[in-house]
């Protein structure tokens, strides 16, 4: 089975023109075929507050309010997806932009209003990876922004880190599988003001273990929550890195 590689890279990176320039060129060394998945929601925090629009966040978690939800579509599926393409381009890969509604590859529900009224945030119910794979085994790489939509004709916004998941976890059935997080640090760490303290091996027991300590928290949770799922869902490999680990290095999660 050929192996393929995704790659989820954070906003922060994106929205850093040198930092992007730097991820797209360690990305372009990787062989075969590949996924790039990217989020962005400093850029539209920023063109909201250009806008006057208010962000609202709880537990870090953005409401996606109508008016957000133009900004968010703007800003993911037009200005940072349509950027990342257009780099790839120049360095020769050829590359195609996405959202969840182009070619119906993500599809998902409007989140339920439980406690809390997420307003137009997708929970994905179906990944039609089947339709991506003819384009990464001819190497073009699909650029998948964080949007995906209901079959009704609505735009959803759904976390990047769990379309990263739930993309690998699709493509599971078609190919080796290697999801790679990359973002600012250099792994996960155990003492977060100490970049040299990258954990280089963490099981599911590991990661119950810091968790419980108080050393892994906040956003890195769901991330690890979502990598984990994916192992048991026939991913083959997930490892947590920054640009300079993309071809190896960082923490690489095990089963046990």
């Amino acid at each position: 089975m050929q192996k393929l590689i995704l790659v989820k890279v954070g906003g922060k990176v994106v929205e850093n023109p040198d930092l992007l320039s730097s991820l797209l060129k360690h990305f372009s060394s990787i062989k075969g075929p590949k996924v790039l998945i990217h989020g962005g929601g400093r850029s539209a925090t920023a063109l909201a507050k250009q806008m006057g629009i208010e962000t609202k966040m709880v537990d870090g978690r953005r409401i996606t309010d109508k008016q957000m939800l133009k900004i968010v579509t703007m800003v993911y599926g037009g200005l940072i997806n349509r950027n990342i393409v257009a780099k790839l381009q120049s360095i020769g890969i050829q590359a195609l932009g996405l959202t969840g509604a182009d070619l119906n590859y993500l599809e998902a529900v409007k989140r339920p209003v439980k406690d809390i009224d997420y307003g137009y945030v997708g929970d994905i119910t179906k990944v039609n990876t089947e339709i991506l794979c003819p384009l990464v085994e001819k190497n073009i790489v699909p650029v998948l922004s964080p949007l995906s939509h209901d079959g009704k004709g609505q735009i959803l916004n759904t976390n990047a880190d769990t379309i990263a998941a739930e993309a690998a976890i699709a493509f599971s059935k078609y190919f080796q599988t290697e999801l790679i997080y990359c973002f600012e640090m250099p792994g996960v760490l155990k003492d977060p003001k100490d970049k040299t303290s990258v954990i280089p091996d963490l099981t599911l027991n590991d990661f119950k273990k810091y968790q419980e300590q108080g050393i892994i928290n906040a956003g890195m949770i769901p991330k690890l929550d979502n990598s984990f799922r994916a192992l048991s869902k026939g991913v083959n490999k997930i490892r947590i890195t920054n640009i300079e680990g993309l071809e190896s290095g960082g923490t690489i999660l095990k089963t046990n």
